[in-house]
């Protein structure tokens, strides 16, 4: 969840098995498909890799970097951004690494490698009514894809996002660019890294190792410049960063999630995701986390929000019908919100297919109105 952001490292596998060194599987993931819950879960097997077993320290500036004994991990950023004339441009970038296998084979050639990456690449013009997504795969050799610890700097080929000597993730720069769009970014948090789950052990099955490892930076001021092919935008606003790893995080029977951040305008924050169950139920391990305005963070369970679908979208080709609007109720702070998407269709039909898109949001809390702003990921929905 924050991300959950995972399914499509399973597709990294597929694309690029065939290239990797090593042990190769027996064409099983192939003849069985790829699946949200397959790519976390115990469908895959997890032997010989880390687990996340329980709570542990976690430690910066080295758990900013890889953890290539674990078998999926990403690096995720989404931003709402405007420009002078309050023209609305919503940003995602996301860094997956992937493990093929746990140990590298040796081999003589500088190529071989066990681990796979995938960066996903989406801006939302609000105004121009489009949405430009991109997708890049890369092997984890010869420097084309890759993170480090300190300087912090997570890369595939020419995408990066870097930050300064011992600064963590407190200030860095996110540079991407394809086919007219660009983005060029300064981030500098506002609020401290807040750990999800039990201080950073975020649960998300019944079985042992079902579960990551889990923290955010639950608000950072964003400042730069957004280009799409119609032209340049100096833009400012507010973005959210998640970092998370595992090697099997999912139940069989966990087919999903819809996941949500919210940043209010009065300075809190708000994480939370449903997992979704083959029955249609939502599973009690679904959670998330309140941030109050001078920081303080506590978790909040499945029961402590409600949230109803007011609407639904269908994508094109009619292959996948998402929930397109919500209503948010947490009766702890008096809050309540309606949430919507800034374009219907935020869907990205790239090798592994899901809905991640800008929310705007309007309500009130504890009697008072409020505005926001957000992100929401939804997988599992595509037939």
């Amino acid at each position: 969840m924050g991300r959950l952001r995972w399914a499509p490292l399973l597709l990294a596998v597929a694309l690029l098995a065939g290239c990797a060194d090593g042990p190769q599987d027996d064409g099983a993931t192939q003849e069985q498909g790829i699946t949200v819950a397959g790519a976390l879960s115990g469908e895959q097997d997890a032997s010989g890799f880390a687990r996340a077993l329980g709570p542990r320290p976690l430690v910066f500036p080295q758990d900013h970097g890889p953890h290539p004994d674990y078998r999926h991990e990403w690096w995720y950023i989404t931003g709402n951004l405007f420009d002078e004339g309050g023209r609305h441009f919503g940003v995602q970038v996301t860094f997956f690494r992937f493990a093929l296998y746990p140990e590298p084979e040796a081999r003589p050639s500088a190529w071989g490698t066990n681990q796979l990456w995938m960066a996903h690449f989406a801006v939302t013009d609000t105004e121009g009514e489009t949405f430009h997504h991109f997708e890049r795969l890369a092997r984890g050799a010869v420097g084309l894809a890759g993170a480090q610890a300190d300087p912090f700097r997570v890369w595939l080929e020419d995408w990066e996002v870097v930050g300064a000597p011992g600064a963590g993730l407190d200030r860095l720069q996110a540079r991407l660019q394809a086919d007219g769009v660009e983005l060029a970014l300064e981030l500098r948090a506002a609020k401290p890294i807040v750990f999800q789950g039990e201080d950073g052990y975020s649960q998300k099955g019944d079985d042992p190792g079902n579960a990551s490892y889990y923290y955010t930076v639950p608000r950072l001021e964003a400042t730069g410049r957004v280009g799409v092919p119609e032209g340049e935008h100096r833009v400012s606003g507010t973005a959210w960063i998640d970092r998370e790893w595992g090697s099997s995080t999912l139940s069989e029977e966990q087919t999903g999630w819809d996941w949500f951040s919210v940043q209010l305008d009065d300075g809190r924050e708000l994480m939370f995701y449903h997992l979704r169950r083959e029955d249609g139920s939502i599973d009690p391990r679904s959670k998330g986390g309140w941030v109050d305005e001078d920081g303080r963070h506590r978790v909040v369970t499945r029961d402590d929000v409600d949230l109803e679908v007011l609407d639904h979208w269908t994508s094109p080709d009619g292959q996948a019908t998402y929930p397109a609007r919500w209503r948010l109720d947490f009766p702890d702070e008096e809050l309540t919100l309606e949430l919507e998407p800034v374009l219907a269709d935020q869907e990205l039909r790239d090798g592994f297919r899901y809905w991640e898109g800008a929310l705007r949001g309007r309500g009130e809390a504890s009697g008072r109105p409020v505005t926001a702003v957000g992100y929401a990921e939804l997988t599992g929905y595509v037939d």
